[in-house]
């Protein structure tokens, strides 16, 4: 199975790009977690942003292509690191590669809020989309290790 955590915005400080990579290193190759990087498009004024989102959403909607999306949104379930696992289990017993979509800075357009299967919050707080894919990447590695019994997860 493949994950691809679908981000907007480009050139993240090498923090970044090192924890995230960390720890899709640990998961094991029949869970594959990949970055696939969406440019923020230019800004050139308040007017236009509808139509700057618009685009930001054909981009990542192409990116998931037909994986199951998830939309992270500050909207979105807020789920513990119990859900994650039952989510990542049942992920795994469906088959099918799983497309986890981070928005730009002005959120997700429409379309992709549309599409997804699933809102998740990953937090009440404002965080930093560079801070969220480390995160992410290591939740997922978290939720493999629940499943999988290892001590990594002490709760």
């Amino acid at each position: 199975m493949r994950v691809r955590l679908v981000a907007v915005g480009t050139r993240m400080p090498d923090w970044v790009q090192s924890g995230f990579e960390d720890y899709a290193r640990r998961l094991p190759r029949e869970l594959r977690l990949e970055l696939v990087e969406i440019p923020t498009p230019a800004r050139s004024g308040a007017a236009d942003l509808a139509r700057r989102r618009a685009a930001e959403g054909e981009k990542l909607l192409r990116a998931a292509g037909q994986a199951r999306l998830i939309a992270l949104d500050e909207r979105g379930a807020s789920l513990d690191t119990a859900a994650w696992a039952r989510a990542l289990e049942g992920w795994m017993r469906d088959g099918g590669d799983v497309a986890l979509a981070v928005g730009g800075p002005d959120g997700h357009a429409p379309a992709v809020l549309a599409a997804a299967q699933a809102r998740w919050s990953l937090s009440p707080l404002t965080l930093p989309h560079a801070l969220v894919r480390v995160i992410v990447a290591e939740q997922l590695y978290r939720a493999w290790t629940v499943l999988a019994g290892h001590p990594y997860h002490r709760a």
